[in-house]
Protein backbone atom coordinates (compact mmCIF):
# COMPACT_ATOMS: atom_id res chain seq x y z
CA UNK A 1 0.00 0.00 0.00
CA UNK A 2 2.90 2.16 1.13
CA UNK A 3 4.90 1.53 -2.08
CA UNK A 4 1.64 1.73 -4.08
CA UNK A 5 1.58 5.64 -2.74
CA UNK A 6 5.49 6.10 -3.44
CA UNK A 7 5.47 5.15 -6.67
CA UNK A 8 2.00 6.89 -7.56
CA UNK A 9 3.98 10.06 -6.17
CA UNK A 10 6.85 9.20 -7.74
CA UNK A 11 5.36 9.00 -10.95
CA UNK A 12 3.10 11.83 -10.60
CA UNK A 13 6.37 13.86 -10.20
CA UNK A 14 7.82 12.71 -13.27
CA UNK A 15 4.80 13.36 -15.61
CA UNK A 16 5.04 16.79 -13.99
CA UNK A 17 8.63 17.19 -14.17
CA UNK A 18 8.42 16.18 -18.06
CA UNK A 19 5.27 18.82 -18.30
CA UNK A 20 7.38 21.39 -17.10
CA UNK A 21 10.34 20.79 -19.17
CA UNK A 22 8.29 20.42 -22.48
CA UNK A 23 6.71 24.04 -21.55
CA UNK A 24 10.44 25.17 -20.71
CA UNK A 25 11.50 23.70 -23.94
CA UNK A 26 8.28 25.15 -26.25
CA UNK A 27 9.75 28.86 -25.08
CA UNK A 28 12.85 28.14 -25.53
CA UNK A 29 11.97 27.31 -28.79
CA UNK A 30 9.36 30.52 -29.34
CA UNK A 31 12.22 32.59 -27.84
CA UNK A 32 14.72 30.75 -30.78
CA UNK A 33 12.46 31.78 -33.60
CA UNK A 34 11.62 35.26 -32.66
CA UNK A 35 15.26 35.58 -32.33
CA UNK A 36 15.91 34.33 -35.96
CA UNK A 37 13.33 36.56 -37.33
CA UNK A 38 15.23 39.68 -35.20
CA UNK A 39 18.14 38.57 -37.01
CA UNK A 40 16.24 38.64 -40.45
CA UNK A 41 14.72 41.62 -39.84
CA UNK A 42 17.96 43.32 -38.90
CA UNK A 43 19.48 41.87 -41.93
CA UNK A 44 17.36 43.23 -44.09
CA UNK A 45 16.97 46.64 -43.32
CA UNK A 46 20.70 46.41 -43.44
CA UNK A 47 20.52 45.10 -47.07
CA UNK A 48 17.77 47.50 -47.77
CA UNK A 49 20.65 50.33 -46.23
CA UNK A 50 23.39 48.69 -48.19
CA UNK A 51 21.05 49.08 -51.84
CA UNK A 52 20.57 52.71 -50.92
CA UNK A 53 23.81 53.31 -50.24
CA UNK A 54 24.86 51.38 -53.50
CA UNK A 55 21.92 53.11 -55.83
CA UNK A 56 23.73 56.86 -54.29
CA UNK A 57 26.76 56.26 -54.88
CA UNK A 58 25.87 54.68 -58.65
CA UNK A 59 24.04 58.42 -58.69
CA UNK A 60 27.30 59.66 -58.03
CA UNK A 61 29.66 58.11 -60.10
CA UNK A 62 27.03 58.51 -63.07
CA UNK A 63 26.59 62.36 -62.47
CA UNK A 64 30.79 62.61 -61.99
CA UNK A 65 30.95 61.21 -65.46
CA UNK A 66 28.66 63.25 -67.14
CA UNK A 67 30.62 66.21 -65.05
CA UNK A 68 34.04 64.55 -66.68
CA UNK A 69 32.78 64.18 -69.99
CA UNK A 70 31.04 67.65 -70.13
CA UNK A 71 34.12 69.13 -69.01
CA UNK A 72 36.30 67.02 -71.40
CA UNK A 73 33.51 68.17 -74.27
CA UNK A 74 34.00 71.72 -73.36
CA UNK A 75 38.02 71.48 -73.37
CA UNK A 76 38.05 69.79 -76.69
CA UNK A 77 35.90 72.89 -77.80
CA UNK A 78 38.13 75.10 -76.58
CA UNK A 79 41.16 73.21 -78.28
CA UNK A 80 39.25 73.60 -81.71
CA UNK A 81 37.89 76.63 -81.95
CA UNK A 82 41.74 78.25 -80.83
CA UNK A 83 42.89 76.12 -83.24
CA UNK A 84 40.96 77.80 -86.27
CA UNK A 85 43.46 78.06 -89.23
CA UNK A 86 41.04 80.94 -90.86
CA UNK A 87 42.11 84.30 -92.30
CA UNK A 88 41.30 87.51 -90.31
CA UNK A 89 38.56 88.51 -92.82
CA UNK A 90 36.29 84.70 -92.69
CA UNK A 91 37.25 84.48 -88.39
CA UNK A 92 34.99 87.72 -89.07
CA UNK A 93 32.38 86.21 -91.28
CA UNK A 94 31.82 83.86 -88.94
CA UNK A 95 31.46 86.11 -85.92
CA UNK A 96 29.01 88.19 -87.36
CA UNK A 97 26.95 85.05 -88.12
CA UNK A 98 27.80 83.92 -84.05
CA UNK A 99 27.23 87.04 -82.72
CA UNK A 100 23.90 87.76 -84.36
CA UNK A 101 22.28 84.15 -83.45
CA UNK A 102 23.07 85.11 -79.74
CA UNK A 103 21.48 88.51 -80.47
CA UNK A 104 18.24 87.37 -81.66
CA UNK A 105 18.02 84.71 -79.15
CA UNK A 106 18.53 87.15 -76.07
CA UNK A 107 15.86 89.47 -78.02
CA UNK A 108 13.53 86.30 -78.29
CA UNK A 109 13.80 85.54 -74.67
CA UNK A 110 12.98 89.06 -73.65
CA UNK A 111 9.95 89.31 -75.97
CA UNK A 112 8.70 86.16 -74.00
CA UNK A 113 9.74 87.44 -70.46
CA UNK A 114 8.98 91.42 -70.49
CA UNK A 115 8.30 91.79 -67.37
CA UNK A 116 12.58 90.72 -66.76
CA UNK A 117 13.95 92.77 -69.16
CA UNK A 118 15.94 94.72 -66.74
CA UNK A 119 16.99 91.30 -65.07
CA UNK A 120 17.97 89.74 -67.93
CA UNK A 121 20.70 92.38 -69.31
CA UNK A 122 22.70 89.88 -71.12
CA UNK A 123 22.52 86.45 -72.72
CA UNK A 124 24.79 85.07 -70.37
CA UNK A 125 22.54 86.42 -67.58
CA UNK A 126 19.61 84.32 -68.92
CA UNK A 127 22.29 81.30 -69.18
CA UNK A 128 23.03 81.54 -65.42
CA UNK A 129 19.90 82.47 -64.36
CA UNK A 130 17.91 79.48 -66.41
CA UNK A 131 19.60 77.21 -64.25
CA UNK A 132 17.29 77.83 -61.11
CA UNK A 133 14.36 79.45 -62.48
CA UNK A 134 12.29 77.31 -64.16
CA UNK A 135 10.41 80.12 -65.86
CA UNK A 136 13.08 81.58 -67.38
CA UNK A 137 14.44 77.59 -68.47
CA UNK A 138 11.31 76.68 -70.04
CA UNK A 139 11.34 80.21 -72.19
CA UNK A 140 14.88 79.45 -72.95
CA UNK A 141 14.20 76.10 -74.17
CA UNK A 142 11.07 77.00 -76.25
CA UNK A 143 13.14 80.04 -78.20
CA UNK A 144 16.01 77.18 -78.88
CA UNK A 145 13.25 74.78 -80.29
CA UNK A 146 12.04 77.34 -82.01
CA UNK A 147 15.65 78.39 -83.94
CA UNK A 148 16.21 74.52 -84.16
CA UNK A 149 19.26 74.59 -82.19
CA UNK A 150 20.53 72.23 -78.49
CA UNK A 151 22.38 73.27 -75.71
CA UNK A 152 25.23 71.80 -77.08
CA UNK A 153 25.59 74.36 -79.91
CA UNK A 154 24.91 77.33 -77.91
CA UNK A 155 27.98 76.15 -75.89
CA UNK A 156 30.25 75.97 -79.03
CA UNK A 157 28.95 79.16 -79.96
CA UNK A 158 29.09 80.73 -76.76
CA UNK A 159 33.24 79.47 -76.67
CA UNK A 160 34.08 80.87 -80.31
CA UNK A 161 32.87 84.04 -79.22
CA UNK A 162 34.25 84.29 -75.98
CA UNK A 163 37.48 83.15 -78.06
CA UNK A 164 37.01 85.57 -80.33
CA UNK A 165 34.87 88.36 -79.78
CA UNK A 166 37.47 91.06 -78.41
CA UNK A 167 39.68 91.25 -82.02
CA UNK A 168 37.06 89.96 -84.86
CA UNK A 169 34.69 92.56 -86.44
CA UNK A 170 30.69 92.42 -86.93
CA UNK A 171 29.96 92.26 -91.02
CA UNK A 172 26.88 93.30 -92.63
CA UNK A 173 24.96 90.43 -94.49
CA UNK A 174 25.50 91.62 -97.58
CA UNK A 175 29.17 92.36 -96.93
CA UNK A 176 29.88 88.72 -95.87
CA UNK A 177 27.96 87.13 -99.12
CA UNK A 178 30.31 89.34 -101.23
CA UNK A 179 33.74 87.49 -99.73
CA UNK A 180 32.09 84.05 -99.60
CA UNK A 181 29.85 82.68 -102.02
CA UNK A 182 29.53 79.49 -99.84
CA UNK A 183 30.15 79.73 -96.21
CA UNK A 184 28.51 76.22 -95.10
CA UNK A 185 31.31 74.27 -97.57
CA UNK A 186 34.04 76.52 -96.01
CA UNK A 187 32.93 75.35 -92.39
CA UNK A 188 32.18 71.97 -93.26
CA UNK A 189 35.65 71.87 -94.60
CA UNK A 190 37.46 73.60 -92.17
CA UNK A 191 35.96 73.01 -88.76
CA UNK A 192 37.08 69.45 -88.12
CA UNK A 193 35.22 69.33 -84.59
CA UNK A 194 32.06 68.22 -84.81
CA UNK A 195 30.43 69.91 -81.88
CA UNK A 196 31.87 73.56 -82.95
CA UNK A 197 30.70 72.36 -86.74
CA UNK A 198 27.14 71.78 -86.25
CA UNK A 199 26.97 74.87 -83.76
CA UNK A 200 28.41 77.12 -86.87
CA UNK A 201 26.56 75.26 -89.54
CA UNK A 202 23.29 76.24 -87.61
CA UNK A 203 23.73 79.81 -86.85
CA UNK A 204 24.17 80.10 -90.60
CA UNK A 205 21.38 78.68 -91.68
CA UNK A 206 19.21 80.32 -88.96
CA UNK A 207 20.62 83.18 -90.00
CA UNK A 208 19.68 82.60 -93.54
CA UNK A 209 16.55 81.55 -92.80
CA UNK A 210 15.24 84.40 -90.93
CA UNK A 211 15.93 86.56 -93.60
CA UNK A 212 14.88 84.56 -96.49
CA UNK A 213 11.36 84.74 -94.61
CA UNK A 214 11.68 88.20 -93.15
CA UNK A 215 13.25 90.55 -95.53
CA UNK A 216 12.42 91.18 -99.12
CA UNK A 217 14.84 90.25 -101.98
CA UNK A 218 17.70 92.78 -102.42
CA UNK A 219 18.46 94.48 -106.05
CA UNK A 220 21.76 93.02 -106.63
CA UNK A 221 24.21 96.29 -106.49
CA UNK A 222 27.48 96.94 -108.64
CA UNK A 223 30.31 95.33 -107.12
CA UNK A 224 32.22 98.80 -105.97
CA UNK A 225 29.17 99.60 -104.36
CA UNK A 226 29.43 96.17 -102.03
CA UNK A 227 33.17 96.66 -101.33
CA UNK A 228 33.64 98.87 -98.28
CA UNK A 229 36.19 101.62 -99.08
CA UNK A 230 39.57 101.30 -97.84
CA UNK A 231 40.77 103.19 -94.91
CA UNK A 232 44.22 105.51 -95.80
Amino acid sequence: MVKDRTLSNHNSIQVTGDIETQGTGCISLHERQCGVDHKLQALEAHFKELDFIKDNLTQKFEDHSKTLANQGAQDELWTAVLSLKFTSMELNILYSYVIEVLVHLHTRVLEKLPDLVRSLPTLASILRRKVKNKRIRVVWESVLEEYGLQEGDITALCIFFVAHGNQAEHYIARVRQMYIRDINFMISNMVKNQALQDGLLKAVQVIEKGKAETAPKEKKSPLKELIPPVKS
